[in-house]
């Protein structure tokens, strides 16, 4: 009897504890709780209707809160939500128990009073590019005017910020002096936005990155060597010679900035460095056909065909004949003689006439031969016209006909 009474009392408290830890959850009485929002926190909820210029979100919990609709219409005056959609939003005021919300600030007659607000919630608020000054650009903010840095405009390196002159954007106020006092310090950051939109997107897109997923992404930059994808908040890197089978002289030349491209993920090398993303390769070329997996019935022995010399070597000539297969002219098949030297037969560039000697598809090889056939088109000669390269005689069609066929 003793252990049962010393038992009891025990069970007890942990059976309290855990009614008193219910109740602060999800209250008594049959009466719900509300979750403790506070001005400056970002909830996310569901917008249940919509009345006027108020939308009204579900935020769980049996919480709802109140969303000016200021500023989320379109320049044709059409709201930018609807019901049903989820939202993210800042908490502005709790006041008598009613969560009010902005998605941004500086709209309307109270707008500009409402800049301290933004600046101390740290709310996005809507600026328009007015000009470009020594160091960053002057931005129109709810009527006042405010000082954006060159580095803050964007989250790569701007070398000339005049094309964002006259552009509606969103800001954070990152300082905000003299409030009251009719002149106004004001600095603000279009880039600490960017950077939290792309860590978020950065979160939804990692449990995608893997060797061997294809992905959709944008070109976001093109250098020499390559471009870099955007995944999803998440670059990779498009080595030139990814791009595809066929030989591109410059990135450029094939890409574009704001491109959408289907991309694999080739390999990922992990950063020792945790500020840094790991370095993702990519590949466009691996969800192409390969060129070479047919070449031998597309190029048979003997068929002559026109292709454009891509390279000249002390040893002869490679001419692209069709995108992404090249082959190989020795010196000895370019028709110069013993001593010629290839870079005075051919180059860069010229498109040349070239006969199919032999094809090594395992291998990715073909022989080629610029040789010309010493017969001139006789009519073409008399009736006063440039002469015509002969496809070579009719023994040697015969003698390429009869291998076709075998």
């Amino acid at each position: 009897m003793s252990e049962k009474t010393t038992e009891e009392p025990a069970a007890n408290e942990d059976f309290a504890s855990m009614l008193a830890e219910y109740d602060r959850e999800h209250g008594t009485g049959g009466k719900k709780r509300r979750p403790g929002h506070r001005p400056g926190d970002t909830v996310r909820g569901k917008v249940v209707s919509i009345h006027g210029d108020t939308a009204f979100v579900d935020l769980g919990g049996k919480a709802e809160g109140s969303l000016d609709l200021t500023g989320l219409r379109d320049d044709a005056g059409n709201l930018t939500l609807q019901v049903g959609d989820e939202i993210e939003a800042k908490v502005v005021s709790t006041d008598e128990g009613q969560v009010v919300l902005r998605r941004s600030l500086g709209h309307g007659k109270q707008a500009h009073a409402e800049l301290q607000q933004a600046f101390e919630l740290g709310l996005p608020v809507d600026g328009t590019v007015s000009a470009v000054n020594k160091g960053g650009l002057e931005v129109q903010v709810a009527g006042a005017r405010a000082f954006c840095p060159i580095s803050q405009i964007d989250v790569r390196h701007v070398e000339d910020a005049a094309g964002y002159v006259g552009q509606k954007l969103q800001f954070r106020i990152t300082r905000y002096e003299g409030a009251g006092k009719g002149r106004e310090n004001i600095v603000v950051s279009r880039r600490v936005l960017l950077e939290e939109e792309q860590r978020a997107r950065a979160a939804e897109t990692a449990h995608k990155i893997q060797v061997g997923a294809v992905l959709s992404g944008s070109v976001t930059t093109i250098k020499d060597y390559g471009a870099f994808v955007d995944l999803g908040g998440i670059e990779g890197m498009l080595h030139v010679s990814e791009i595809g089978f066929a030989r591109v002289g410059h990135p450029r030349d094939v890409l574009a900035v704001g491109q959408q491209l289907e991309v694999k993920i080739l390999k990922i090398e992990k950063s020792d460095d945790p500020r840094k993303h790991d370095k993702i390769s990519l590949s466009l070329k691996s969800l192409e056909k390969d060129p070479w997996s047919d070449v031998a019935l597309r190029f048979p022995e003997g068929r002559r065909i026109e292709g454009v010399v891509a390279r000249v070597e002390p040893f002869g000539a490679f001419v692209e004949i069709a995108p992404g297969i090249e082959g190989l002219v020795h010196v000895s098949e370019m028709g110069g003689g013993r001593n010629a030297q290839p870079r005075n037969l051919a180059r860069v560039g010229q498109r040349v006439e070239v006969r199919v000697l032999g094809v090594e598809g395992d291998k990715r090889r073909i022989s080629l031969s610029m040789e010309a056939s010493p017969e001139v088109d006789e009519e073409s000669r008399e009736a006063g016209r440039a002469p015509v390269k002969s496809f070579g005689t009719f023994g040697d069609l015969l003698k390429g006909g009869s291998k076709q066929k075998k």
